[in-house]
């Protein structure tokens, strides 16, 4: 009879460790147990979620920008401001020279309040390509557009009017920038009526030229310590770029 009770005791014991717990529950624990890196695991999600939110929220991808280009423009962005090498943190511009000089490539993101406060067209260098852009450099009076991140600096009165100095940050593609005068500024050959005819837009000495109406407000907004992204999908410069990848 003992034995009997013996063998009993011992096949509920089995029972218990085989019986599966909760998956809801087993997942639920898991997700707070103190991994080491858990901490920065979290602060890179909440980075991304940010992220996606403002893209999705504003509904980028109507407006022709696509997630790749804004991922790698808030990447940047991210890190630009960690390092305080931004004044203003209010706006991300991004100049998209993936799409052609026809399409409205230019975008200005508020982003504390989420939204899209300009969509307009945008020049690139003379000798980086016709419709679309597709050389680059950093060399001066080259005439051509250079990639990457720049931060927005103080603004004069040139041979264009209004005029906004930006500051080439990324080692080796566009820290010439000053050097080579590439600023923003207004210019007639940017204009919606040339879109419109199947045109594409005329081309600067390497400036992104904005359209005339519309640089006073443009430059006004972002200037003084903003970041300003012209990307593209050149893979030298999104491999090699120290800002991306440092």
């Amino acid at each position: 009879m003992r034995n009997l009770f013996i063998l009993f005791t011992m096949g509920l014991m089995c029972i218990s460790f085989t019986v599966i717990p909760n998956q809801e529950h087993f997942s639920g624990k898991l997700a707070h147990l103190p991994f080491p890196n858990q901490q920065f695991t979290d602060t890179v999600s909440a980075v991304d979620e940010r992220g996606d939110n403002l893209y999705n929220t504003i509904n980028l991808i109507t407006y022709g920008l696509s997630k790749q280009a804004f991922e790698y423009a808030w990447q940047g962005f991210q890190k630009l401001s960690e390092k305080n090498k931004l004044r203003r943190n209010k706006y991300l511009t991004i100049c998209d020279f993936s799409q052609p000089s026809s399409k409205k490539r230019l975008y200005i993101i508020d982003i504390e309040k989420e939204q899209l406060i300009t969509n307009t067209y945008v020049a690139h260098g003379k000798n980086s390509g016709g419709e679309y852009a597709t050389k680059f450099s950093n060399t001066p009076e080259s005439l051509q557009s250079s990639l990457g991140f720049y931060v927005t600096s103080n603004t004069y009165i040139g041979k264009h009017g209004l005029s906004l100095r930006i500051n080439g940050v990324d080692p080796g593609y566009n820290d010439k920038a000053m050097e080579r005068t590439i600023v923003i500024h207004g210019a007639e050959y940017v204009d919606p009526a040339r879109a419109k005819a199947g045109v594409f837009m005329g081309r600067s000495w390497g400036c992104p030229a904005v359209p005339k109406n519309e640089s006073t407000t443009i430059i006004n907004t972002i200037k003084e310590g903003s970041c300003f992204f012209i990307y593209h999908t050149n893979k030298d410069y999104l491999q090699g770029s120290k800002i991306l990848n440092g």
